[in-house]
């Protein structure tokens, strides 16, 4: 991969006022290299309970999860992909595809996403199957105490194939990952 989905889809101005660290993990992953890192999200979930059956829905295919949770510590591997339809994948779009596993007190659970370059933005396309994507904007504040964090800001919900449409859940993507260090 020689520019990542984020240097492709993102103002180089947004970028340059990137923590430097931060800078480096949302750069290009080397071929046969596995981007690692950890942290503690504030908030996982939500608390409206009535929501939880659909949430349970979508964490079949490593969407997101029935769980309201503060202080969940996480780890993320990333790896250089390219996305696409059917036979294309290895044809297709650059991509980082991310395992996120969240260690929630009721035990560890794994998020699945792929995200590539889109022409409005970035486009994440969520799950294993990739049915549901999100049409994202990246924002770095140059000033103030997110100064130099990442920002991801869902414009829409999308079709995987194009941003103008709404996301059609029987649609799948193919994402092809490179296997390495």
């Amino acid at each position: 991969m020689t520019r990542s989905p984020y240097e492709l889809s993102t103002p180089s101005d947004v970028l340059a006022r990137l923590h430097p660290r931060l800078s480096t993990y949302f750069g290009a992953i080397p071929h046969g290299h596995v981007g690692r890192g950890e942290g503690v999200f504030d908030v996982v979930g939500t608390p409206r309970r009535w929501l939880w059956p659909v949430l349970a829905w979508f964490a079949r295919d490593a969407v997101m999860f029935p769980v309201w949770e503060r202080d969940v510590p996480f780890t993320v591997e990333n790896r250089p992909a390219r996305v696409g339809r059917g036979q294309a994948v290895q044809e297709g779009r650059v991509a980082v595809r991310a395992h996120r596993t969240f260690r929630f007190r009721s035990g560890t659970r794994t998020m699945v996403d792929a995200i590539t370059a889109g022409p409005d933005g970035l486009v994440d396309h969520l799950g294993r199957r990739g049915r549901v994507s999100a049409l994202l904007r990246a924002e770095v504040d140059a000033q103030g105490p997110d100064a130099g964090a990442l920002r991801l800001v869902r414009t829409r919900a999308c079709d995987p194939d194009s941003q103008a449409r709404p996301a059609h859940p029987a649609q799948r993507w193919r994402v092809a990952a490179e296997r390495g260090a």
